[in-house]
């Protein structure tokens, strides 16, 4: 009889079970809609499939840091993306060693999916995502598991001496085992399970042997979408499953606590948890490609007059999802203009009918597309 807190303990380790029925619908509508949008896809051209992708990993690399509390330049990663896929995206961010590192990850784990994972190959994500050797101003251990010296592996929250323990991770020395079945079982030829329902287990199991000293949750989705890359069959990506992560952040430690805890090792509530947050980061990714489909016609039909590089930059912002309300200062701060240059750019916008205002006027008045894309439109 299991008499552990944590379910590494089960004298079944690390025999998974779910019940396949219970799964039968949402793992049918994820994948109804991994087919809706790869039909969409194949309907476009090669550049709105190439910002779509750029959108879709720009938002993965952001957020996977972000659930970790960790704040990414999105310039900066839309640009060393840019930059490794060969995308057009006009001025470049100046190079972060710290977001490569990040994309080196992402884009090795989805680029290189059919890859085997091996324990070098995960060493190396480790290094690339603290180039340092630091984790804030704490030395880490990189390029090797954990060692515990410091004590258990836990994962906690709340003030100093106040402290509640989420989890707690196998002890370091099971780590050669724990990792040699769970790789055997990443690369296995033949898998048993359903692609979509291995991408969930993965990401649960790595999490849960938690192996490094920090990284483990960036890792642990790394992972997750490699496998999820295999279940797609294409190394490009058009749908950000971390993103939609971050909008559920709550609920996702929740239901990594409540499964990690259980007594049995059975998976199915996790599993369901992911099947539905997929398939609404699938529903994402079609407002992602109206976005970039809207984008490609505004330029294709092209105002009449040429604009000048200010207004092509702002427009493109506005293009990609801007954040918040334009105004003439916000103007001026991005296209590094006077306040009276950006005042003329805007009305020149406005009269030609690319912009409209809106607010209430003066210092209050704001400016949005003058067409807006609409995300129902399929």
């Amino acid at each position: 009889m299991f008499s552990g807190e944590y379910i590494w303990q089960s004298p079944d380790w690390p025999a998974w079970r779910y019940d396949l029925a219970a799964l039968a619908t949402p793992l049918a509508a994820v994948s109804q809609a991994q087919g809706l949008l790869l039909g969409r896809l194949a309907d476009v051209g090669l550049g709105p499939r190439d910002a779509a992708s750029l959108a879709a990993l720009t938002d993965d690399v952001i957020k996977t840091s972000a659930i970790e509390g960790e704040a990414l330049q999105p310039a900066s990663v839309r640009s060393s993306l840019a930059r490794r896929l060969g995308v057009d995206i006009g001025a470049l961010a100046p190079v972060d060693r710290h977001v490569e590192g990040v994309v080196d990850m992402v884009l090795d784990a989805t680029g290189n999916a059919e890859a085997p994972l091996t324990e070098e190959r995960l060493f190396g994500w480790h290094a690339a995502l603290f180039p340092t050797g630091l984790s804030g101003l704490t030395p880490i251990t990189t390029g090797g598991w954990r060692d515990d010296a410091q004590g258990p592996m836990q994962v906690v929250s709340g003030p100093v001496g106040r402290q509640r323990v989420h989890f707690q991770a196998p002890p370091a020395a099971r780590l050669p085992g724990d990792i040699a079945r769970f790789l055997a079982w990443v690369n296995a030829p033949a898998p048993a399970e359903p692609a979509l329902l291995r991408a969930g287990l993965g990401h649960l199991w790595f999490v849960t042997l938690h192996p490094f000293d920090d990284g483990n949750g960036r890792l642990a989705r790394a992972v997750g979408d490699l496998l999820l890359a295999r279940a797609d069959g294409s190394p490009q990506r058009f749908y950000s499953l971390s993103a939609q992560i971050q909008r559920e952040r709550s609920a996702y430690y929740d239901m990594l606590e409540q499964t990690q805890k259980q007594g049995d090792l059975d998976a199915t509530a996790w599993l369901a948890w992911f099947l539905q947050t997929l398939q609404a980061a699938l529903g994402q990714a079609h407002q992602t490609l109206d976005t970039v489909l809207h984008k490609a016609r505004f330029w294709q039909q092209g105002p009449a007059v040429a604009l000048n590089e200010r207004q092509v930059k702002v427009l493109n912002r506005l293009l990609d999802g801007f954040d918040g309300k334009l105004t003439s200062s916000k103007w001026a701060a991005i296209a590094k203009c006077s306040a009276d240059t950006a005042l003329r750019d805007l009305n020149d916008l406005v009269a030609r009918g690319l912009l409209q205002r809106s607010g209430a006027g003066g210092r209050s008045t704001s400016y949005e597309l003058a067409n807006q894309p609409s995300s129902a439109a399929r």
